[in-house]
């Protein structure tokens, strides 16, 4: 009975434990598996949305590449004006590097012998090729200029200087490289030290990662990355910095993804592009084509070993490994890799030592540095903004040509930093501000731009944004206005220097004086201009008419408010120095209204044309009329408000000017022209404060400062048809002969000159001392 009841119990009790174990799971891994498919579908949907950033981000433009802006090229031939310290600045400007003179890129230099050895460059109309150029320089004059190696050609141009660039949002700057124009060192010495599995893994290399993990762990710290190139470059290129699960995550995922679309040399050329390689203060230097730029103001096709080890090595940390501020770093980091290079077999140890040997080669300024220029490029984007978006203008690699002139540039800046200190001190003296616009006289090019006393300083940009009264730079307009109706009005004609009232319908009163607060009666209208007489431009204006004064200058390009008030005969009239500069280019070209240009192309990133910009002139005046106002203007020079220019500028330098002083000396201005340039000058504080300064004392010493030190033409203008010159008595208002007391040879148009003639005394004795004079000159 109790082994049938022991029997009978062993099955009751068995059969639960199996029927548990076997025919019900656990909750848990119902919920696992619950949990699994979860993830399985949300890893997918991340997944899906990965390759979707994947594919869009890299495919089409891959790249945010900034315009570039270029300086005009300097050509180089027999007879060119250049003086041996501007061309070494040029050349220094363009990123040439002193040495031998053979490697392309540098120059040598023996007083005033050079040799240059150009990289050659890809222009608008056609590509420059490389050449060793020889020439020498005397009396700021290319003589024995010749091509000793090259192409041969009468006339060479040098690679203009990159002068700025105008960057993406986020300042990433780089020169696209193809992987086929690269040297083949260069990636092969990349993957020897960073991924030498690239070209075999699918993304990332699960070997490196473990041996990196493990050596951190015995480490306590990150000693080592496992990272493949191509996570380096979705790191960069999709992704932050910060080092989290997260982020690490995305990373393998994105790399597994770029592997599984795009082919392999695709991912190493985008990665040869997008690398950071340093920093140039707001910019950021990305690829390898801009950084050997940078470093060694060299094209990457042209680096050795020993610079192409550098870059390489930089990428492990290029603020750590930065040339410039850690050589010893540097050189010990570039020695290393040099080192891979020799174990990967890519060189052979006696290549490999010499390298190690070199120095490091870097440039010691960065050949491509911020905007050089910021006032010049502030108004070349105005100018572009008329034809480009400002979007593309940052992202679409446009290569900017502009007519900026560096050797100008260089002097215009040297005068204003050298002659405002000089005017005044004090507080006066720190609160001075100056700026200066100078353009080719005839083709309304802008050379040189100073926007304030500090030409680096990228900020209020006074030469295009200082709108300040011009004072008696209007007088001209007023007396062109006035000489366009020859039968009203000669240089010859008497004008009334004396006071007056004018008495307004609302009861105010406005009585103008002369700024000595002299009156002279009865004077010539040239006198009146070339002395700057008040009274007289007002009357002048007053008889012709406010309204017409104002055509006139509307004509010559004013486009901003005038007031009809007769104070604007003073020049209450609020203008930028380059709206100057406009206007004035007018009365330089005898009447032919000629407006302002930076630019004298542009082009896609391929060298396509995309626009040209070419000279525009439109006569808005009566040359004859202009010819007789350059006359007075050249008087001002001579005898005028100008006349103390020449104590810098040489005697026989032809120039044509005009002073403008408003009250107080708040507002300093000059503005003239030789037979090449012209420049406008403005003295003043931004505080709108006195500075005690008339147009001679404060702007135009700034100006006779730039024009001392540019070699140029005098001004000697066409005399157009329908005027005549004559020797006139302006007391007597009547024609005279050439020897005669108070002779002066004065232009008229034809029809306008005196009919009455006067003679003097002893006119053959003067003829005859005139000829033995002139025979002697």
């Amino acid at each position: 009975m109790k082994k049938n009841s022991s029997s009978a119990k062993k099955p009751n009790k068995k059969p639960r434990k199996k029927n548990a174990g076997n025919g019900r799971r656990p909750w848990f891994w119902k919920l696992f598996m619950r949990v699994s498919a979860i993830g399985l579908v949300l890893l997918a949907c991340w997944m899906v949305y990965l390759d979707a950033v994947v594919t869009s981000r890299f495919e089409g433009r891959r790249f945010e590449v900034p315009s570039r802006v270029y300086a005009r090229p300097l050509e180089l031939y027999d007879g060119a004006g250049v003086s041996s310290g501007s061309l070494e600045r040029e050349l220094a400007l363009a990123g040439y590097r002193k040495g031998d003179g053979v490697k392309p890129g540098s120059y040598r230099r023996n007083g005033g012998h050079f040799i240059i050895s150009t990289r050659g460059f890809r222009f608008p109309d056609g590509s420059e090729p490389r050449r060793t150029l020889s020439l020498n320089i005397y009396g700021d004059r290319i003589q024995g200029f010749s091509v000793s190696s090259g192409e041969s050609a009468a006339i060479v141009r040098l690679e203009p200087a990159r002068i700025g660039g105008i960057y993406p949002a986020h300042k990433e700057d780089r020169i696209l490289v193809r992987l086929e124009e690269v040297p083949q060192l260069l990636p092969k010495a990349l993957m020897a030290v960073e991924d030498r599995n690239f070209y075999s893994h699918f993304g990332i290399a699960p070997a490196s990662i473990g041996r990196a993990m493990l050596a951190n762990m015995r480490a306590g710290q990150i000693v080592q990355g496992g990272s493949t190139l191509t996570q380096q470059l979705v790191k960069n290129f999709f992704l932050t910095r910060d080092q989290t699960l997260l982020r690490k995550g995305n990373e393998a995922l994105m790399s597994i993804l770029l592997e599984w679309h795009y082919e392999k040399d695709d991912i190493l050329e985008t990665y040869l592009n997008e690398v950071y390689l340093g920093q140039a203060g707001t910019r950021s230097i990305n690829g390898f084509g801009l950084a050997s730029q940078f470093y060694f103001g060299e094209s990457l096709k042209d680096l050795d070993v020993h610079q192409i080890a550098l870059l390489v090595g930089m990428v492990k940390g290029p603020s750590y490994y930065n040339p410039r501020r850690h050589p010893e770093r540097a050189t010990q980091r570039r020695n290393l890799v040099i080192s891979e290079m020799e174990d990967a077999g890519l060189i052979d140890s006696a290549k490999a030592a010499r390298a190690r040997g070199l120095s490091l080669g870097v440039s010691a300024k960065p050949s491509y540095s911020e905007n050089r220029y910021p006032a010049y490029i502030d108004l070349v984007r105005r100018h572009l903004a008329r034809d480009y978006k400002e979007a593309d203008l940052r992202s679409e690699g446009l290569r900017i040509f502009t007519t900026l002139n560096p050797a100008i540039q260089y002097a215009a800046e040297y005068a204003v930093t050298d002659t405002l200190p000089r005017l005044a001190s004090g507080e006066v003296g720190k609160a001075l501000e100056a700026t200066l616009v100078v353009t080719a006289k005839d083709s309304g090019e802008v050379l040189a731009l100073v926007g304030g006393k500090d030409p680096q300083f990228a900020g209020f940009n006074r030469a295009l944004d200082a709108n300040r009264p011009i004072g008696s730079l209007i007088k001209p307009f007023t007396y062109l206005t006035a000489l366009e109706q020859p039968d009203r009005y000669t240089l010859m004609t008497p004008v009334q220097d004396k006071s007056f009232t004018l008495e307004f319908d609302d009861g105010r009163r406005w009585q103008p004086k002369n700024y000595d607060g002299e009156e002279r009666g009865e004077v010539p209208l040239h006198r009146a201009l070339s002395k700057s007489y008040n009274l007289p431009a007002v009357r002048v204006g007053l008889d012709v008419g406010v309204p017409a004064v104002i055509k006139t200058m509307r004509a010559f390009g004013v486009v901003t408010p005038i007031s009809e008030y007769p104070s604007m005969l003073l020049g209450s009239v609020a203008m930028s120095p380059v709206t100057v500069a406009q206007i004035y280019q007018g009365l330089a070209t005898s009447g032919f209204n000629t407006p302002l240009r930076t630019i004298r192309e542009v082009t896609d990133s391929a060298g396509r044309a995309l626009s040209r910009y070419n000279l525009e002139v439109d006569q808005v005046a009566d040359p004859a009329a202009v010819h007789l106002l350059q006359y007075a203007m050249q008087e001002t020079m001579q005898e005028g408000t100008g006349r103390s220019a020449y104590y810098s500028v040489p005697k026989e330098l032809t120039l044509a000017g005009k002073t403008g002083t408003t009250d107080d000396g708040r507002d300093s201005w000059f503005a003239g022209f030789s037979g090449d340039l012209l420049a406008v000058a403005w003295v003043g504080r931004d505080d709108n404060g006195p500075t005690a300064l008339t147009g001679a004392t404060g702007a135009l010493p700034v100006w006779s400062r730039f024009m001392a030190q540019v070699p140029q033409h005098g001004f000697s203008p066409v005399v157009p048809d329908g005027v005549s010159y004559h020797w006139v008595n302006p007391e007597k208002q009547a024609l005279t002969d050439e020897y005669c007391d108070n002779a002066r040879l004065l232009p008229f148009i034809s029809g306008s000159e005196p009919t009455q003639r006067v003679s003097c005394s002893g006119t053959l004795e003067r003829k005859i001392r005139g000829w033995f004079e002139g025979l002697f000159q």
